[in-house]
């Protein structure tokens, strides 16, 4: 068994890209030898700014005889049919072999195909692979005609510590011969490298400043930046700046800067947002979790004095982009919020929907609507929220760096006077983003929050652009899962049909509201609680069977009644129940369609002929009772234990009972009988939704 080590040497890769590249380069590599037949241990994979790395180790230095199989047609097919199969799978009727299949005979050839040098299909691989590469942008350099992301320098492709034989044409007169060579890093190590294996690849390479593994950059940047911070600072955390600064530097040097004292007035929010955007710099903590006057920049490159030029210079750059965030920040402040709103009018939010100052306008009803169900909220103050919420959009600010909307809203709120309730609901109204985003908890933030999803998920489903299989462009599956994370993590008591009719009437004549609207939404939401509850190990089915319900649309009643029929199915009489209730329903549904009816009177107790048909009958009214008395108090636990007490009845009534009986009268009584059963438990949930 032989190793394969394939090195694509390029520019520098775009840092966003890099991850996708080297799984893609993988897949195509992998995929081949799979539909080669040729076996392989786990690909081991490497990407830095200028290499994509692949190492494959377990492979055969030939790949195995292979037997080709091709079907033809029947032997009783026409001549003209037999003889143009025989000639094209170049054989003669002799050779092929004839197998019966569902009554008919066929021809089939078998060609036995001799392995060829695994070097060389990997050669081939190789090339395939280039060229079929898909990068999310490419572009065709020095008349070159095969596209790829940045200049491609160089291929190493090593089988078995040789070089595999082949090449690429990269066209405009350019080839790329597969070699055994690399170069370390751009500054510290430019030299050529020859290699012999993954192995002496990983060694040389780090001996020529080049570390591999984007884990390990992550942590010597982490920890290089706590030894060139003193004891009372901290690198802030950013795992996604974190990712991304590993994949711009091939030996990261992390050097610490200092902010001038004059910015450290702007909001943190701003000075953070600036470096980490703009220069791409870590900001550092306190102790105590405050914005210090330091940053982190993580250079590509050993300096002979120790970085000082570096950190000098981008100390500069960083004064100029501060002064810009300053005289955003400064002439901001000099309009209140409420004389941006007019800009709003010029910010479509979706051609069907308004622009984003219809919104606003919406936002300010329904935030009124929703503040009668917010425990503590008042419907004044978070009216004044919603007409402010959007006035940021419009700021030179939030202009320059969107991801600041909301939060330059606060401070901007605050600097005109407003209340903090109302300052916080703004900053707060986007929020949860994610599952990992703090939610609010503040009455009138709740209130602004859920408005601004509502009317987001409304206005998208009444015009029919709803979320379809990985496609979600308007982000409403993150709108829904943020709404129901609000409502959950605040108990709220919201009824959803009411809402979305009265979020639906915010849009006037725009769209047209319908109950079929609110039923798709109602399905939504039922598909975006399965998946937040995932991951709590609660059965999606026990979802679908309260909701089908079709009078259910309070999401905390629901989840009360999902967990009381979880607790029910993982008893034993639960697991009988839904036995039985199966059996019944099968039962009812065969009858029903042969007679052509439905049974949903009450069974009559004078036409009982059998005991157990009685103590079915008694415990039926008894649970009924017990359920009529334990939905309107939302008991649903008593609920569900009424509706346990039949399990021990209906197992002795269908041990005992035969349900089509021969006289007309006992049958359909008993099929009452058991329409009493079906109809008691959907009260309570659609058993018939229920898996397992």
């Amino acid at each position: 068994m032989a190793q394969f080590l394939l090195e694509l040497f390029s520019e520098e890769i775009p840092a966003r890209m890099q991850v996708k590249a080297v799984e893609d380069l993988s897949r195509l590599i992998t995929q081949g030898l799979t539909a080669a037949e040729v076996a392989f241990s786990a690909p081991v994979t490497y990407v830095t700014p200028r290499r994509l790395v692949i190492a494959i180790d377990g492979l055969p230095l030939m790949q195995a005889d292979r037997t080709v199989e091709r079907k033809g047609p029947r032997t009783d097919a026409p001549a003209a049919a037999i003889e143009g199969f025989l000639r094209s799978a170049e054989t003669t009727i002799e050779e092929c072999e004839k197998r019966d299949i569902k009554g008919a005979t066929f021809l089939f050839s078998l060609k036995t195909v001799k392995g060829q040098d695994t070097a060389k299909l990997l050669g081939e691989l190789v090339a395939k692979a280039i060229r079929e590469f898909p990068w999310p942008k490419s572009m065709k350099f020095g008349g070159q005609t095969q596209g790829w992301v940045r200049p491609l320098h160089s291929i190493l492709a090593l089988f078995n510590g040789k070089v595999v034989p082949g090449a690429v044409d990269m066209g405009g007169g350019k080839t790329l011969v597969f070699a055994n060579t690399t170069v370390g890093h751009r500054f510290l190590a430019p030299g050529r490298i020859t290699v012999e294996s993954f192995s002496d690849y990983h060694s040389k390479l780090r001996s020529a400043h080049v570390i591999l593994d984007r884990s390990e950059k992550k942590e010597l940047i982490l920890t290089e930046t706590t030894k060139a911070l003193n004891s009372s600072l901290k690198m802030k955390e950013d795992k996604e700046l974190l990712e991304e600064v590993a994949g711009l530097v091939e030996w990261p040097v992390p050097l610490v800067g200092n902010i001038d004292a004059s910015f450290m007035k702007l909001p943190p929010e701003v000075l953070t947002a600036f470096m980490r955007s703009k220069q791409k710099y870590f900001s550092v903590e306190t102790a105590n979790g405050n914005l210090a006057p330091h940053f982190v920049v993580v250079a590509n490159m050993i300096a002979r004095d120790g970085g000082k030029a570096i950190v000098a210079g981008n100390e500069r750059v960083l004064r100029a982009r501060l002064s810009d965030a300053q005289f955003f920040y400064e002439t901001d402040q000099k309009k209140k919020l409420d004389l941006f709103l007019p800009k709003l009018a010029d910010m479509t939010f979706h051609a069907k929907l308004g622009t984003v100052l219809d919104k606003v306008k919406r936002l300010e009803l329904l935030a009124a609507t929703l503040a009668t169900h917010v425990p503590g909220a008042d419907a004044k103050i978070a009216g004044r929220a919603a007409h402010l919420a959007k006035a940021d959009l419009v700021t030179g600010m939030v202009g320059e760096f969107p991801e600041l909307q909301g939060i330059m809203g606060r401070y901007y709120a605050l600097h005109q006077g407003e209340t903090s309730t109302v300052a916080e609901a703004i900053a707060e109204h986007y929020a949860p983003m994610g599952p990992s985003d703090r939610c609010p908890s503040a009455a009138n933030s709740v209130v602004l929050s859920l408005a601004d999803k509502l009317d987001t998920l409304v206005g998208f489903f009444a015009i029919g652009e709803v979320p379809t299989g990985s496609k979600d462009p308007f982000a409403l599956r993150r709108a829904a899962l943020g709404f129901i994370r609000l409502i959950r993590e605040n108990k709220l008591r919201l009824p959803l049909r009411k809402i979305f009719a009265a979020a639906g009437a915010g849009y006037g004549n725009r769209v047209s509201w319908s109950t079929k609207i609110e039923d798709s939404l109602l399905e939504f939401f039922a598909d975006r609680l399965k998946v937040a509850l995932k991951e709590q190990g609660i059965r999606h089915d026990l979802i679908t069977a309260v909701f089908a319900l079709g009078n259910e649309d309070d999401i905390t009643r629901l989840l009360a009644r999902v967990e009381a029929l979880g607790g029910l199915l993982a008893t034993e009489d639960g697991v009988n129940l839904l036995a039985a209730y199966r059996r019944a329903t099968n039962i009812l549904r065969i009858e029903e369609k042969k007679d052509g009816r439905s049974y949903t009177s009450a069974a009559k107790k004078d036409l009982f002929s059998l005991a157990e048909e009685g103590a079915l009958h008694h415990a039926l009214e008894k649970a009924v009772a017990g359920v009529k008395a334990a939905l309107p108090k939302e008991d649903y636990n008593s609920g569900m234990t009424a509706l346990a007490g039949l399990r021990q009845p209906v197992d002795v009534f269908f041990d005992k009972v035969t349900v089509n009986a021969p006289e007309a009268a006992l049958r359909e009584n008993r099929l009452h009988l058991l329409a009493g059963i079906r109809d008691t438990m959907e009260t309570v949930a659609d058993f018939s939704k229920i898996e397992g």
